[in-house]
């Protein structure tokens, strides 16, 4: 993947990363590990996220976890048209929003947003342009 992190002054700073999807606990759920900057230089993000599926709520309950960085979230998830969107909170109590976006068979794009009220805009913190690779 290559990565986009927007900085609070306007400035971006790009990098190199991986992801690894995968289903886990038989079926039940999707697992992904992602790595910035790639191996083998030292991440700067090491995380995995747990998706599971819950038909009451006809969405996903995902758990973000970057014990590198010491960054948890907890968000919902459903399919807005032909995008994915979560929503939850992160680690520090931000309102995040996790959106994929330009989704085909081989690649898409992430955007993660923030904001610190209802009343505030979303703001982009990171982008992520991911793309299928043959291991």
């Amino acid at each position: 993947m290559d990565t986009i992190r927007h900085l609070e002054d306007g400035t971006t700073e790009e990098s190199t990363g991986e992801i690894h999807f995968d289903w886990v606990l038989e079926g039940r759920a999707i697992q992904d590990i992602w790595i910035r900057p790639k191996r083998p230089t030292p991440s700067t993000m090491y995380g995995t996220t747990l998706r599971i599926f819950d038909p009451g709520i006809d969405g996903w309950h995902i758990i973000w976890s970057d014990p590198l960085n010491q960054d948890y979230s907890r968000q919902i998830g459903r399919a807005e048209g032909k995008d994915i969107v979560q929503i939850g909170e992160d680690s520090r109590g931000l309102k995040a929003q996790w959106r994929f976006t330009e989704i085909t068979a081989d690649s898409f794009h992430w955007i993660g947003e923030e904001r610190s009220s209802e009343s505030d805009p979303w703001k982009v913190t990171y982008e992520h342009f991911a793309r299928r690779t043959n291991l």
